[in-house]
């Protein structure tokens, strides 16, 4: 609870010389040591730390509304992460990317769903805006409003992508915010999270923003989400996040929890991607993304060296068999460096990057192949759903197909066999403490490349290591299939 601090004569003489800011805080006068960044005192703030919210809230809270919901779901759906014994088998710290790819998908066994979430009012006619989370597999939705009426409401669309939809009531001249699209907020600028946590509508609670730009909260690719310590817990989900002038700046959607309670570690869909989705929504019941068929990944310091490249850009893990970039000739070991001319930092750019263009674009690529720079042009197809991406990527081609253990036993701490299909080197054994099981590595796993070089036995493997160690690599970089997936991971070459 925020406390409004008592002029007191001291303060009203240090205020007369000029020496209080806004909040109450003292300054010195003289300038701090030469070359601090501190070292000239910034003027006092127009508005220093606010007395109180109440005028704010008073403002933004009749567009706020609960979201009750019924129907039926998955095993699993604010989302809360980071919470102890998450008992998925694999080792602490290894990187989110490796952690996706190797823990195992829950059954998808649906269940009865009552679920309670939060949203705002975007037009006096009805649009609310919400996370996809809270209204995805609902049969019945409820808008409980501030002044407590009770009013049906219909999907108008989602985005499973962002985390985003969009649903509507039947009513008119209702309160609605707007949303501050082009003034980001700073970080340590104050903020306030208004919501329904644990049912308990209308509440509002206060903070400031803690970072912006964090990216592997969600697996989102689209969404650099933005950190608040305002207090969010479950219920708080899909609700609005406002700065001190009743702006949407966000959208709450997660929350970083050992307990799975809050902690001041929130996450919120910054309010320029919240505003754009909900355009498409609205207008065409979905959101149409430039897709080329690759699955990429982001070019970590290890899988630098063991390419022996420098880091940045993004490495094709896959192509998928008849899409966009298998036909323009991308191939698994490819480096992109550039989307038109523009360079990319890492996988999330060049899916940004890509998602802008509209099917039937050509994309122009430069990667990096075998030491080479070259430039491959796609034809943009249109990206399918995330549900139908899921699905397409549960397809076989990891699985131990029983192949006894043959040459290159031992080697990176892994034995190996020849796959009966002939696509690769099959994982036999796993060394237990070497680096290939820290990195999720398993018998059944399928080894088809290392770095941009095809693997179809066991004594190939042994030679492109060997190659590796002479070149004097210290990461030899496998490109590992498992359950109809790719991904490139980094061992330690020994």
């Amino acid at each position: 609870m925020l406390k409004a601090k008592l002029l007191t004569n001291a303060a009203v003489a240090a205020a007369a010389l000029g020496l209080a800011g806004a909040g109450g805080y003292i300054a010195h006068a003289g300038a701090g040591p030469a070359g601090a960044v501190n070292a000239n005192p910034l003027p006092a703030a127009a508005v220093g730390a606010p007395t109180s919210f109440a005028d704010i809230i008073q403002k933004v809270a009749p567009a706020v509304v609960s979201i009750e919901v019924e129907g039926k779901v998955g095993p699993q759906r604010i989302g809360a992460f980071g919470q102890d014994g998450d008992g998925d088998g694999l080792p602490d710290g290894l990187p989110p990317e490796l952690r996706r790819f190797f823990q195992q998908a829950p059954q998808a066994q649906a269940r009865p769903m009552h679920g309670a979430g939060s949203g705002f009012f975007i037009s006096s006619d009805g649009y609310v805006v919400t996370n996809n989370h809270v209204v995805e597999g609902a049969d019945k939705i409820t808008v409980h409003t501030a002044d407590d009426r009770t009013l049906p409401a219909h999907v108008v669309g989602r985005d499973a992508a962002t985390d985003i939809a969009v649903v509507k009531v039947e009513a008119s001249g209702l309160p609605f915010v707007s949303f501050e699209e082009r003034a980001k907020p700073r970080v340590g600028d104050w903020v306030v999270a208004v919501g329904n946590p644990f049912n308990l509508g209308g509440t509002a609670t206060a903070g400031i923003v803690s970072a912006l730009g964090r990216r592997n909260v969600s697996g989102s690719s689209y969404v650099d989400f933005m950190q608040i310590d305002a207090p969010i817990n479950r219920g708080n989900s899909g609700g609005p996040t406002f700065d001190l002038s009743g702006r949407v700046v966000g959208v709450n959607t997660a929350i970083f929890s050992p307990s799975g309670g809050s902690v001041g570690i929130g996450f919120d869909i910054p309010a320029d991607v919240v505003a754009s989705i909900s355009r498409d929504l609205i207008s065409k019941g979905k959101v149409s993304r430039g897709f080329i068929g690759a699955q990429v990944q982001d070019v970590t310091p290890d899988i630098a060296e063991g390419l022996g490249v420098a880091k940045g850009g993004a490495l094709v893990a896959e192509v998928t068999p008849g899409g966009p970039a298998e036909a323009a000739g991308l191939r698994p070991g490819d480096l992109v460096r550039k989307v038109d001319g523009q360079p990319i930092k890492d996988g999330s750019e060049l899916t940004r990057q890509v998602s802008r263009f509209h099917a039937g674009d050509t994309i122009r690529l430069e990667i990096l192949r075998d030491g080479q720079t070259r430039t491959i042009s796609v034809r943009s197809g249109l990206r399918p759903s995330e549900d139908a991406l899921a699905q397409n990527s549960q397809g076989g081609g990891g699985s131990d197909d029983g192949a006894g253990v043959g040459a290159g036993a031992g080697l990176l701490g892994l034995k190996v066999a020849p796959d009966s299909q002939g696509r690769g080197v099959k994982i036999a054994g796993v060394a237990a403490g070497s680096d290939a099981q820290q990195k999720g590595l398993r018998p059944g796993d399928l080894i088809e490349r290392v770095g941009q070089t095809a693997t179809r036995s066991p004594s190939e493997l042994a030679e492109a290591v060997q190659h590796a160690r002479k070149d004097g690599r210290k990461q030899v970089l496998l490109l590992v299939a498992r359950g109809g997936q790719h991904i490139y991971v980094p061992i330690e070459a020994g």
